[in-house]
């Protein structure tokens, strides 16, 4: 297929969605786009790259265009936020046939549908290997963004879901664990309800491992953080995988401890798992001993601890999950 025959089909298929504020999209050198009196912008761009985030063949077309925009609508989730647009640039290689494309761009509009995202433009061209870069356009009531850098001492530290799953897929490639990892779901309306309901001080999404991101978190509120509760560890997952593993998506917040969180939102489990404390600001504990901030970094050679962890984790919100 020819470039302007991909725009044509993607035309025909991207919706035009009202609430999103789109009045042009695709076929046009610009999009463009309305924005509300009353509200801020979120912008986020997220990259995927054949070799970097993933393997050749080891993610159906579908599932990884999906996977393609899931990642940046989690970053729209954390910050409390609502999706309205995307653009999404695509550098496809010699092997990416017009049948790849097509499955790639089934499984991205699948979900952008859901949550009602107009795809509103991008960029294709060709490339030695497959990259991927989405741009989502989100919207927050002025002033009402979640940050990382909103926790106090004594909030109260609470998880979605379980962890450990997405690692756990990728190192099986089987079962329901392989599926977490092909279709990490995320979680907007949680994102919108901790914002609005109860009061959540600080939020973000965990793409790089519970206590990698718990650090950037605690660090940006110049904070430390103690995490005392057992985990919600994905059935067949260590407590390393939940700890250190990386692509669960699901969100980490912080609420006063006074709110009254309820044990499951719109049938995600949510779990308390520590509390935010003064001390050196990103250090962690986990039940009482030092934990290291280590997770997915593209930039650093990570080595393992070795340190071998023996703390009870929560089977609860696990078998609540498989519901």
């Amino acid at each position: 297929m020819s470039e302007l025959e991909i725009l044509e089909r993607l035309r025909a298929q991207a919706a035009l969605h009202r609430r999103s504020g789109v009045r042009l999209g695709i076929g046009d050198d610009c999009a463009v786009f309305g924005a509300r009196a009353g509200e801020d912008l979120l912008i986020t761009t997220d990259l995927l790259v054949e070799g970097v985030h993933f393997e050749r063949g080891s993610h159906p077309a579908a599932a990884l265009g999906r996977k393609a925009l899931a990642r940046a609508l989690s970053d729209i989730a954390a910050m409390g936020g609502q999706a309205r647009f995307c653009l999404v640039s695509l550098a496809a290689p010699k092997w990416a046939d017009g049948r790849f494309l097509d499955g790639f761009f089934r499984g991205l509009l699948a979900l952008a549908r859901r949550f009602r995202v107009t795809l509103a433009g991008g960029d294709l061209t060709r490339s030695e290997r497959l990259a991927c870069d989405v741009v989502v356009c989100g919207a927050v009531e002025r002033g009402g963004a979640l940050r990382r850098s909103g926790a106090r001492a004594g909030d109260v530290i609470y998880v979605s879901g379980v962890l450990g799953g997405s690692a756990l897929g990728l190192r099986t490639r089987r079962g329901a664990a392989w599926r977490r990892h092909l279709e990490p779901e995320p979680r907007i309306g949680l994102g919108a309800f901790v914002r609005r309901r109860l009061g959540a001080t600080a939020a973000i999404d965990l793409s790089d491992g519970l206590a990698l991101d718990l650090h950037r978190l605690a660090k940006a509120s110049a904070l430390a953080a103690s995490l005392d509760s057992p985990l919600p560890v994905f059935p067949g997952a260590s407590l390393e995988e939940a700890l250190h593993g990386g692509e669960d998506y699901e969100l980490l917040f912080t609420a006063p401890p006074g709110v009254a969180v309820p044990s499951r939102h719109g049938g995600v489990p949510l779990s308390r798992i520590g509390v935010m404390r003064g001390g050196r600001p990103g250090a962690l504990e986990f039940f009482g001993r030092p934990l290291a901030p280590r997770g997915w970094d593209p930039f650093v050679e990570i080595a393992k601890s070795g340190t071998v962890y023996s703390i009870p984790i929560s089977r609860r919100a696990a078998a609540e999950d498989r519901r």
